[in-house]
């Protein structure tokens, strides 16, 4: 039996695809379980300075296995929980990964899928690509937080009408309605993801720890709490060795090597 999930990397970028072909790459607790380690491992990695979500064959991911849900029928509600629960703790693991996380969305993210998708801290998608929830097709409801996910970036209105009808969302629109960073051409969202990765993979790891931090929080907080978070996060930087490189390869008119710093 093939991995679930395969990782490789290209310089500093760790690559993490989604091998599940045959269903267009559903979601399964050994991708969970592979997705979490492996985000770990690139917390820790003085190596990785990023990571790319990605799926096999042209597709990012069908979302969750319809044959696993039916079978979660005859559970108990607390078993269903605990099997849902694998879900969020990628989500979770994704959105607290120290290092960026970036998807490269061919075909379909669907589901569970687009959760994966928009937990990441950007996304680079095909033209062609489609985004759809369609929970509400087959009697259910969305998980892996896409309601909160979505609600960044439409109205109410807007997120009502997407999980009430299921209706997919081009790769153009999503880039439209700010989702997406980077549109591709259909086949080379994976290299544009790569590109983009490759352009944050020399800067200070630590710095970009924090301003990921910032960022992930500044739409749920008010102005004093993002204030003093910013400031606590300034203090730290000031006195980081990163800091130290990168204000004095300014005046030396070099570039800054934070790469010797890790």
């Amino acid at each position: 039996m093939s991995e679930s999930l395969i990782a490789h990397t290209e310089g500093s970028v760790l690559i993490l695809t989604n091998n599940n072909p045959a269903a267009r790459n559903a979601l399964s607790p050994a991708y969970f379980e592979a997705l979490c380690k492996n985000l770990a491992k690139a917390e820790l990695s003085r190596e990785i300075s990023a990571v790319v979500l990605t799926g096999a064959e042209g597709n990012f991911c069908s979302g969750g296995d319809l044959t696993q849900l039916e079978a979660r029928r005859t559970l108990s509600p607390a078993d269903r929980r605990i099997a849902l629960e694998r879900l969020h703790v990628a989500i979770r693991a994704i959105r607290d990964c120290g290092k960026p996380v970036i998807a490269a969305v061919e075909g379909a993210a669907a589901g569970a899928g687009l959760s994966i998708a928009l937990a990441c801290d950007m996304l680079v998608s095909a033209k062609t690509a489609n985004f759809l929830l369609a929970y509400v097709k087959v009697g259910l409801t969305p998980d892996g937080g896409v309601t909160a996910l979505l609600a960044e970036f439409v109205s109410r209105q807007v997120l009502t009408e997407l999980c009430l009808t299921g209706q997919r969302i081009s790769g153009e629109r999503m880039h439209a309605l700010g989702a997406v960073n980077r549109l591709a051409e259909t086949g080379q969202a994976l290299q544009e993801a790569l590109a983009l990765a490759k352009t944050i993979a020399s800067g200070p790891h630590r710095a970009m720890a924090r301003i990921k931090a910032l960022c992930r929080q500044a739409g749920n907080a008010t102005l004093d709490q993002q204030l003093e978070y910013e400031a606590r996060l300034m203090v730290e930087s000031q006195g980081d060795a990163e800091s130290g490189e990168g204000i004095s390869a300014f005046f030396e008119k070099r570039p800054p090597d934070f790469i010797g710093l890790r």
